[in-house]
């Protein structure tokens, strides 16, 4: 495992989440590598999210972004609500003693320890050839958004960076922005 990217592939990230199929807590894990992939969120705005950050009505996410960062609201997909329903019908049967959305088997709201160890297992699981870590999941987001053509400031926005050189690396090692020159 000697790769020093940063991020996972969008194959890789596919990995990893079917690599919960059949764990213990395989609905509440889906749908946090999910989340975190698909909303570019840090370990720790991920586990802070409270179910009131969540409209699965009006298929919403409120992210409260750290360090600064811009906070915003982000639509959910079809996928997502179905995750986000079935960790919170297994969420409920738990009868948690908090409104964190995600929660541990004590019933409190889950560490970033745990997450970060249960990532890293699933990377081991998926046999993934980098080390996986959860940073590497919001990276690969502005990667994957790069990849489909979005633009830096609306990746920028949509990660909630302040700086635009945070911003950057996702768009700057994108070689398609190049297909339209010299045609």
């Amino acid at each position: 495992m000697n790769d020093d990217r940063k991020h996972l592939t969008p194959r890789e990230v596919e990995k990893l989440i079917k690599a919960t199929k059949g764990a213990r807590n395989e609905a509440r894990d889906r749908c946090l590598l999910l989340l975190l992939f698909r909303h570019g969120l840090r370990i720790s705005e991920a586990v802070n999210l409270n179910l009131s950050q969540i409209d699965l009505e009006g298929r919403t996410l409120h992210v409260a972004r750290l360090k600064g960062g811009l906070s915003t609201t982000h639509p959910l997909r079809a996928d997502e609500c179905r995750a986000l329903r079935a960790w919170l019908a297994a969420r409920d049967k738990m009868r948690p003693e908090t409104k964190a959305l995600f929660i541990s088997e004590r019933r409190g709201a889950l560490s970033r320890k745990t997450a970060w160890l249960a990532i890293r297992r699933y990377g081991a699981a998926a046999d993934l050839e980098i080390a996986a870590h959860p940073h590497m999941l919001r990276h690969a987001c502005g990667f994957a958004l790069a990849d489909q053509g979005a633009d830096t400031r609306l990746i920028q926005d949509y990660l909630g960076h302040r700086n635009i050189q945070h911003t950057v690396r996702y768009t700057a090692t994108n070689p398609a922005r190049f297909e339209k020159l010299w045609r």
